[in-house]
């Protein structure tokens, strides 16, 4: 008899370690498929609130945030790179890029969840995460959030009217006070059950061992 998990997944489209926890995620929902089966709910978290609509170059970004080198990041972004690849995830190869601005995407995938068919909202996490980390394009333009929603199905011209307006505003936020106010302030964060919390891009190896003793004790 399968165990059914519910799995908040409370991560920023413009966090690498996000695209490899997701990705690693996968693999190990795919190694228990035949034992465990999970409802995944993406729920939002942004890294950069106070980004501008102009962006700003990730170096610059990063030494400005944690005083890292360019050099210190580029070796941090070589482990990235190998990490996404044992994941399954292929980051871009070209530049350093820049870092934007991501409520408009959690406005997006709060709709994809509220209005959109089950497992809409998570591919179109995995579409924003492949445009931004793959593609280097801009979370941030309507434009790129919009070809995102109709690559997964979802309707284009209600995708535009959420866009245009302020909808679904209210609810990311409550939803990222929320998990803040319950001590998320890195991500990925994986949460099973509602009680049990994974931190970090963790290796499918360490998802799927902690699915497994979750199910059994929930069994």
């Amino acid at each position: 008899m399968s165990t059914h998990l519910k799995i908040d997944f409370v991560s920023d489209v413009s966090c690498p370690w996000c695209a490899i926890g997701l990705a690693a995620l996968e693999q190990a929902l795919g190694a228990v498929k035949d034992d465990i089966s999970a409802d995944l709910h993406f729920q939002p978290f942004e890294l950069n609130p106070q980004m501008g609509p102009e962006g700003q170059d990730v170096t610059e970004h990063l030494t400005q945030k944690y005083g890292s080198t360019a050099e210190q990041q580029d070796q941090i972004r070589e482990t990235i790179r190998q990490r996404g690849a044992e994941a399954g995830f292929a980051f871009k190869a070209e530049g350093r890029g820049r870092i934007w601005n991501t409520f408009d995407a959690h406005r997006l995938l709060a709709w994809a969840e509220a209005e959109g068919q089950p497992g809409q909202q998570h591919a179109l996490k995995k579409a924003l995460l492949e445009a931004y980390h793959g593609r280097a394009e801009n979370p941030a333009d309507h434009e790129v959030l919009l070809a995102c929603a109709v690559a997964v199905g979802l309707d284009p011209a209600r995708a535009e009217a959420v866009l245009a307006s302020d909808a679904f505003a209210d609810e990311v936020r409550e939803r990222e006070r929320f998990f803040t106010g319950h001590g998320i302030h890195s991500v990925p964060a994986v949460i099973i059950n509602d009680r049990h919390l994974i931190s970090g891009g963790q290796p499918a190896a360490v998802f799927e061992q902690a699915l497994r003793q979750i199910a059994a004790e929930a069994g």
